[in-house]
């Protein structure tokens, strides 16, 4: 069994000023993202241009944070904030939902493709490979502060986290810090270094954070007020998953299948 290195979630606490490692990990997040813009844009058939990337990032980080908290609530606990509804405010104590925050970043691209006059799945396509560091880093966050722990397990490297029981439970929010950061970042970024079908980079994503999200999900334990949503076994996490995986497969399959009629 692994030690659980319990790290204080303030990172810096200035008076009444709490700098959150949560919040430092979406700024990780927003600042790779636009970084690796930057290098993505040098290839001569993006045509971006640097201030045409800082928008991207700006309104990528409104959909981020917008949708992903509004789809926690949405998809997880609207009943509690129903009754207590400043604690939508209170981003730093966790609470995010990454398909909410994929909703809100396909409504900003859609918006920022409007402005530019550029095609929607053009942008996907771009930002596709962009985002998924981001991802690991904000689960690393949900690491530090011990919270969307795994389900209990004799393995080696099971930890005991704080109010999760004295049990050993998976860190399954490394799992997905690998998983839906690192491995899927090499999957699309190399992927995506040669010219693709317009959809297919957008596909890929799909597919792959929808498969990798779905295998972590039977590790990870439910949350407590929602369970299992079918099958007893089915979480919330799995079940909007799916979507995702048949929405990349159809990407992926339009993709190739225009890309060959038009080589015809």
């Amino acid at each position: 069994m692994l030690i659980y290195p319990e790290i204080d979630p303030v990172l810096i606490q200035l008076g009444p000023l709490k700098v959150h490692w949560y919040g430092v990990m979406y700024l990780i997040g927003f600042g790779l993202a636009w970084w690796l813009a930057l290098q993505r844009a040098q290839r001569p058939d993006m045509r971006f241009t640097a201030a045409q990337i800082s928008d991207l990032i700006f309104y990528g980080a409104l959909g981020v944070v917008l949708g992903g908290r509004l789809g926690y609530i949405l998809f997880y606990d609207l009943s509690t904030y129903m009754t207590t509804p400043l604690a939508i405010f209170k981003v730093w104590q966790g609470g995010m939902s990454f398909h909410g925050g994929l909703i809100g970043v396909l409504i900003a691209m859609w918006l920022f493709a409007r402005k530019f006059k550029r095609r929607f799945v053009e942008i996907t396509d771009f930002i596709a490979p962009l985002v998924t560091l981001g991802l690991g880093a904000g689960r690393i966050g949900n690491f530090i502060n011990g919270e969307l722990w795994g389900r209990t397990t004799e393995l080696p490297w099971g930890m005991v986290f704080p109010n999760a029981g004295e049990l050993p439970r998976h860190p399954s929010q490394l799992y997905q810090a690998v998983l839906e950061g690192v491995i899927l970042f090499l999957i699309l970024w190399l992927f995506s270094k040669r010219p693709r079908p317009t959809m297919a980079v957008s596909g890929l994503f799909l597919i792959g954070y929808g498969s990798f999200r779905f295998l972590v999900e039977f590790v990870r334990e439910p949350d407590n007020h929602l369970g299992y949503i079918a099958f007893n076994w089915m979480t919330m996490g799995q079940l909007l998953s799916l979507p995702m995986i048949l929405a990349g497969i159809i990407l992926m399959g339009l993709a190739y299948y225009f890309f060959q009629r038009k080589g015809a």
